[in-house]
């Protein structure tokens, strides 16, 4: 199964337990297979600077370049789609599912109540982390 990762779940996956560190361990373990485009990096690079995540980060004795290393080992690099504008309130939302559509992805995961309320685009569902999870082990 192909997956697209908003930056939140990423983050979350990379710094917490809970659904999206089992998304993650999918993708390390080879049940699922991750992608993302240059422009989620370099967004996922800038979240993982800002200050409220710096202890976290410190706590999990990890750096940021640490943590997309580590992001990058599991991920496909895609180029991403052009698209038209998919009609979300956020224009960032764009660049999850250009990804997404390069990929030929199965699923975007995602945390973010714009792109979650797209439902779908293109006939590629957006789901939360547990929704997928769900999705990935009833498989």
């Amino acid at each position: 199964m192909r997956l697209v990762l908003d930056t939140n779940i990423v983050i979350s996956g990379l710094l917490w337990n809970g659904p999206p560190r089992r998304l993650i361990d999918s993708a390390i373990g080879g049940t699922v297979n991750l992608y993302t485009s240059a422009v989620l990096i370099a967004e996922l690079r800038e979240a993982l600077a800002y200050a409220k995540f710096a202890k976290r980060i410190a706590t999990n004795g990890e750096t940021v370049d640490r943590c997309i290393r580590r992001f990058m080992a599991i991920a496909s690099l895609t180029a991403a789609a052009r698209i038209e504008s998919t009609g979300s309130a956020d224009p960032d939302d764009e660049h999850v599912i250009a990804c997404a559509l390069a990929a030929q992805a199965d699923l975007i995961v995602s945390g973010d109540a714009h792109l979650l309320d797209l439902k779908s685009y293109r006939r590629i569902p957006i789901l939360t982390a547990s929704a997928a999870l769900a999705i990935i082990v009833s498989g």
